[in-house]
Formats: structure tokens, C-alpha cells, sequence
């Protein structure tokens, strides 16, 4: 089997190790690998930022495609006065909270109230399958515990959702996510505090309804125990009678 050439392995190596910095003076000059680097370094977190603000996996498709396309249409407005992260993730932001705005504009407060309710689960938080522990019963579990806490951050105030997804499920500092979302620092911990405090109130509503469902024994398993608790009797009676 025929491998590509050494000097085309060797430029998607180097591609792969830049820094943003290297790969945007590349993108500067349309290095379309340079591009495609940058955009599937930086695609988890655009959308995960984008989602919480926009509650719609498609549409926060949208809105990451559109802040790609603007950055990469005006690279000449980075400055380097913040990380390419940062900026992209700001421009992310704006176009997100922009289709809020124009989604207010143009739906009714009782529209929009149903579609916050009915708006479904998407992928934010994501967990890792290991190929030991990929049985259905585990991904069926994985799944519905994904889609609890999925409700929960939709459930959370727009000012919350995206400090709590940089800060908790990305795993970004406190002066990461301020300057991100261009908040001051003690924005950014009050807003989590309540956000972490809201989730754990929404989880335990959400799970409260369902504590009567643990442990179930009933169906077949409810008439196999009388079975054999009548047949246990009938056993004994039988042996005194004898």
C-alpha cells in the first residue's frame, strides 16, 4: 500500500502543530489546510457556546458556520490584541445573541415561550463511549442522563447558559471565560454560582418524579414471587399433612 508523499506528510504535521497565530497568518494567505485546521480546532466550543445562547442544534450550526465565515472574511480586523479564540468566540456570541434578538422581534412572547419549552436536546455535553462499555443498556443510560442535563442548561437563564458552558463543560478559567464573553470576573463567578445552584435544582425536580420507578418489581418478576412463595406453602403443608 502506496502512503501519501513524505513532503505532503510532513506539511499536514506542521499544519496539525501550529499555533492559532502561525495558522492565521496562513489563512491570511488562503492556506485552505490552515482553515480547515483552524475550524475543527475551535468547532466543539463555537457550537457549545452558540447552543447554549441559541437552544437549537441547527441553528447554532448556523450561527458557527456564519461566524467562521465573517472571521475569515475580515482576518484583517484581528488585531492579535486578544487570542484568535477569544475574537472568534465574541463574533460566535454576537451572531447568536443577534438571532435572539431578531427572533423576539418577530415572534409573539406565547410563540416563543412554546418554543423554548418544546426546543430540544442537542450534543452538548458529550461523553466518551469505550469500546468495553458500549452495550445498549450503558448507551441507553448515557443518553438519558445526557438529555437530563441538556434540559437543565436549557432550562437556565440566558445569561447563565454560556458561563456555565465555558466554565463548567469546557473547562475554562474564570479570566478565560470573562474574557470570552467580555464580562468582568466577578460576572462571571456570581453567574456561575446561581447557574451551578439552578442546575441542581432543575436536576432534582426532574428526578424526583422518577424515584418512585426505582427498583421496580412488578410485571413478571411480582407474579414469579407469588408463584413461588404459593409453591413454597403448598411444599410445606404438603409435608405435614404426610
Amino acid at each position: 500500500m502506496t502512503g501519501m508523499p513524505m513532503g505532503i506528510e510532513q506539511r499536514q504535521a506542521d499544519i496539525a502543530g501550529a499555533s492559532d497565530a502561525e495558522l492565521v497568518d496562513l489563512a491570511r494567505a488562503d492556506e485552505e489546510a490552515a482553515i480547515r485546521a483552524l475550524v475543527q480546532r475551535h468547532n466543539r466550543r463555537l457550537f457549545r457556546v452558540a447552543r447554549a445562547i441559541v437552544r437549537n442544534d441547527a441553528e447554532a450550526e448556523d450561527v458557527v458556520q456564519a461566524a467562521y465565515v465573517q472571521a475569515f472574511t475580515h482576518l484583517d480586523a484581528f488585531r492579535r490584541e486578544a487570542q484568535f479564540s477569544t475574537w472568534l468566540t465574541r463574533i460566535a456570541v454576537n451572531e447568536a445573541l443577534g438571532r435572539v434578538r431578531r427572533r423576539r422581534t418577530t415572534t409573539g412572547l406565547e410563540e416563543l415561550e412554546m418554543q423554548r419549552s418544546g426546543s430540544g436536546g442537542g450534543e452538548i455535553l458529550r461523553f466518551p463511549t469505550s469500546p468495553w462499555t458500549s452495550d445498549p443498556e450503558t448507551e441507553l443510560s448515557r443518553s438519558q442522563a445526557r438529555f437530563l442535563l441538556e434540559r437543565a442548561v436549557d432550562n437556565l437563564p440566558s445569561e447563565f447558559r454560556a458561563v456555565f458552558i465555558l466554565r463548567d463543560v469546557e473547562g475554562m478559567s474564570t479570566d478565560e471565560t470573562a474574557s470570552h464573553l467580555n464580562l468582568r470576573s466577578a460576572t462571571v463567578k456570581t453567574r456561575l454560582h446561581r447557574a451551578r445552584k439552578l442546575m441542581r435544582t432543575s436536576i432534582e425536580r426532574q428526578l424526583a418524579g422518577s424515584l418512585s420507578a426505582l427498583f421496580p418489581f412488578d410485571g413478571a418478576r411480582c407474579a414469579s414471587m407469588a408463584d413461588r412463595v404459593v409453591q413454597v406453602l403448598k411444599a410445606g403443608r404438603a409435608t405435614a399433612d404426610h
